[in-house]
């Protein structure tokens, strides 16, 4: 199984560097701090959509363990032993609400939002309870 970002996102990036760059041009003129501030939102936002094509997986499972994107585009294997919990944070903040899903394995949090995952936290908690119980190693 696995749950891969929103093939929206990487679109939505570039599309909005794209945007800071032409308002650059049309508003800019010859002031260099704004095209320097148009050029580091511009690359910042390249570099993240490029991140979403080149790690489109964030998470991945398998009776040996979970799969998970680290740092840009790294991939780190943890065996179900190393997971200590799995669990939906559900948060309200100015009548906004979050979830997101958690791995916990004593030494690092993992969280992957809605967007990373491509599917509801809670879908993707049950799937990893349901994989894990019928692991070799957890039975």
């Amino acid at each position: 199984m696995q749950w891969r970002i929103r093939p929206v996102l990487p679109v939505t990036k570039l599309m909005g560097a794209v945007a800071v760059v032409v308002l650059a041009v049309a508003f800019a003129g010859n002031d260099p701090i704004r095209w320097a501030i148009a050029g580091v939102a511009a690359i910042a936002l390249a570099l993240w959509a490029l991140r979403d094509l080149i790690a489109p997986v964030r998470l991945a499972a398998d009776a040996t363990g979970v799969t998970v994107v680290a740092g840009f585009a790294r991939h780190r294997h943890l065996p179900w032993s190393k997971i200590e919990r799995v669990r939906v944070d559900r948060r309200t903040h100015r009548g906004l609400r979050s979830e997101v899903l958690e791995l916990d394995t004593g030494d690092a949090i993992y969280l992957f939002s809605t967007n990373d995952l491509g599917a509801l936290p809670d879908d993707v908690a049950t799937s990893l309870a349901d994989l894990r119980s019928s692991s070799p190693s957890q039975a």
